[in-house]
């Protein structure tokens, strides 16, 4: 039962960010405009592109288990950098504090989730498993 539920939280946990990824690539021009409007106005192009690699070779590293310590690692890479610029509920308006706050905390929770998936891995059901498993004749 570990098991399968280690594997239902890697799906959920891929899911954000493969959405994110695929979300910012759709979008990718009012991305960079709300890259623009947080200050963050160097290499636009090259750190959205760096982005997207992340959460989408992250997120899938996650989702398969293949790789999955690696995987969590590259998606800490983008997720806490952008945890703390988008969501810096600390200058909020008190208009705006609730929601930041919220929306920091859930962030904090996913990174919990990620560096969980890092020190533990990915368990038993995941490409890594089922490769070494594998025989071939």
């Amino acid at each position: 039962m570990r098991d399968v539920i280690d594997l239902i939280g890697r799906i959920f946990l891929a899911t954000i960010f493969i959405f994110e990824a695929i979300d910012s690539m759709l979008y990718f021009d009012k991305t960079k405009q709300t890259m623009a409007e947080h200050g963050i106005n160097w290499s636009q192009d090259f750190l959205l592109y760096g982005a997207i690699f992340l959460l989408v070779m992250g997120g899938l590293m996650v989702l398969t288990g293949y790789r999955s310590t690696l995987g969590a690692i590259m998606l800490l890479i983008y997720w806490v950098p952008v945890t703390f610029i988008l969501h810096d509920f600390w200058n909020a308006s008190k208009v705006e504090l609730r929601e930041e706050s919220i929306l920091f905390m859930k962030n904090i929770a996913i990174i919990g989730g990620l560096l969980m998936l890092a020190g533990k891995g990915s368990g038993r059901y995941s490409i890594k498993k089922l490769l070494a498993t594998t025989r071939v004749k």
